[in-house]
C-alpha cells in the first residue's frame, strides 16, 4: 500500500519551525549514506542550499540512516526534490522505516512521487495517529523516474512537534519572536 505525499511549492517547512510548532532535530542525529559521490554526500543533503544535493553511487535502494542519541518524537519528514532539473535521478518510489537500529526497522510508509518539484511532506503517525517516537529512521529510494541508477535528493528536514511542559502558557498567546521564545519555557 503506496501512499502519494503531498507536494509542491506551497510546503514551506520552516513556516512551523518559526511558528514555534515543529524543530528541526536532524542536528541531533548521526547520519550515514549507502554510498555516495564524492562531494555529494551528507554535508550536501544538510546544507539548506537547494543547488547541492546527494548524489548515490551504486545498486538501488539507496538509504539515508538518520540515528538518534535517544528515542526522538517524529512528527514529519520534508524532502526536497527538483524533478525538472534532475529527471532519471529524481526518486519515484521511496519507503520510510523506523525503529530501535539497523535489525528491527519496521516500514512506516511508502511514498509514490509523480514528477516532485519542491518540497515533499511524509507525516509519520503510530497506529493511535500520533507523531513516532523513535531511535532511528531510514530513508529507502526503491526506484528512481526512467528507471534511473543513481539518485539525487536536494534536502531533508525532520521536525519533531513541540511540547508544552510544566506552566500553561496558552492562554498568553504563541511567542512567534526569538527575544519571546527564549522565556517560553523553564529548563
Amino acid at each position: 500500500m503506496a501512499a502519494t505525499a503531498r507536494s509542491g511549492g506551497d510546503i514551506d517547512p520552516a513556516k512551523d519551525e518559526r511558528a514555534g510548532k515543529v524543530r528541526e532535530v536532524g542536528s541531533q542525529a548521526v547520519w550515514s549514506l549507502s554510498s555516495c559521490k564524492p562531494g555529494n554526500g551528507i554535508g550536501q543533503l544538510r546544507d539548506d542550499c537547494m543547488d547541492t544535493y546527494w548524489q548515490s553511487d551504486g545498486q538501488l535502494p539507496h538509504l539515508v540512516n538518520i540515528q538518534f542519541r535517544r528515542k526522538t518524537t517524529v512528527r514529519d519528514i520534508c524532502i526536497y526534490f527538483d524533478y525538472k532539473i534532475d529527471e532519471s535521478y529524481c526518486p519515484s518510489r521511496i519507503s520510510i522505516r523506523a525503529g530501535t537500529n539497523f535489525n528491527d526497522l519496521q516500514e512506516v510508509e511508502v511514498i509514490e512521487l509523480n514528477e516532485p518539484n519542491g518540497w515533499v511532506r511524509i507525516p509519520l503517525k503510530d497506529i493511535h495517529e500520533r507523531p513516532i517516537r523513535t531511535f532511528m529512521i531510514q530513508i529507502a529510494v526503491l526506484s528512481n523516474h526512467q528507471n534511473g541508477r543513481d539518485t539525487h535528493v536536494r534536502q531533508i528536514k525532520i521536525h519533531s512537534p513541540m511540547e508544552a511542559k510544566g506552566a500553561a502558557l496558552d492562554n498568553l498567546g504563541t511567542f512567534v519572536t526569538v527575544d519571546c521564545q527564549q522565556y517560553s519555557c523553564i529548563r
